[in-house]
């Protein structure tokens, strides 16, 4: 049966206790970050989603900021869904391993397994984490979504939520290993259902991914890129 995103009960065990360790050990690393590098962040739409729920969040991704910004401003327990590249990463990979965090090997990518993980993460009262880009954008304009996680959404039951990460560029754009102190905002839109679907294929992830997409990269190139707004 499909996991459908809910308030799942608590019952601290061990287990539970070490995840919520390690995510409160997650946000306050990302606020030091924040905090030593002159990092403000504003973040708006808080008021959209139901406290303790489990959700998919979805974000564009300018800077390796993004990933502190998020964690430190979304009161959620989260997991990332990242590329395997990253857990050969010195500190960083030993964090997001230790952290439960998923992996995904874009060559060999294990479908029937991550979806088995997305599973046992949710019964556990976690939400998670994608940029759907699949990569940093080199240029700030928001890239097409990669309809492989959408299409575990789908078939997950989780409802997506669009966030929108503006100026994180001026911090530390792809490329470029300085900082600058700046200012950044957060939006949080909406939580989206994804469809009820028996059999869910590459076109209806697609059609999601893109509905998602829409949203996201209407707020940054409104805010961001100072495209009018329109009527």
């Amino acid at each position: 049966m499909p996991v459908r995103g809910s308030s799942p009960k608590r019952c601290i065990t061990w287990r539970g206790a070490r995840s919520w360790s390690r995510n409160w050990c997650a946000r306050s690393w990302s606020r030091l970050i924040l905090v030593t590098t002159g990092v403000h962040v504003d973040i708006a739409g808080m008021e959209r989603l139901v406290p303790g729920r489990t959700y998919l969040f979805v974000a564009n991704h300018q800077s390796i900021y993004d990933t502190p910004i998020i964690f430190s401003s979304l009161p959620y327990q989260l997991r990332i869904i990242a590329k395997a590249s990253l857990a050969r990463f010195p500190v960083l990979g030993w964090h997001l391993r230790r952290g439960g965090h998923l992996f995904v090997d874009r060559r060999r990518p294990d479908h029937a397994g991550i979806l088995r993980r997305w599973r046992g993460l949710v019964k556990e009262g976690l939400s998670l984490m994608i940029y759907a880009e699949g990569t940093r954008s080199p240029d700030g304009r928001v890239a097409r979504f990669k309809g492989g996680s959408f299409l575990l959404a789908i078939e997950a039951g989780l409802p997506i939520v669009p966030v929108a990460v503006i100026g994180t560029r001026q911090v530390m754009p792809k490329g470029r290993l300085r900082t600058e102190p700046a200012s950044v905002r957060i939006i949080v839109h909406d939580p989206i259902r994804p469809p009820r679907l028996d059999h869910p294929t590459p076109r209806d992830a697609k059609a999601f991914a893109a509905r998602v997409h829409s949203v996201i990269a209407d707020s940054v190139e409104t805010l961001q890129n100072c495209r009018s707004a329109g009527p």
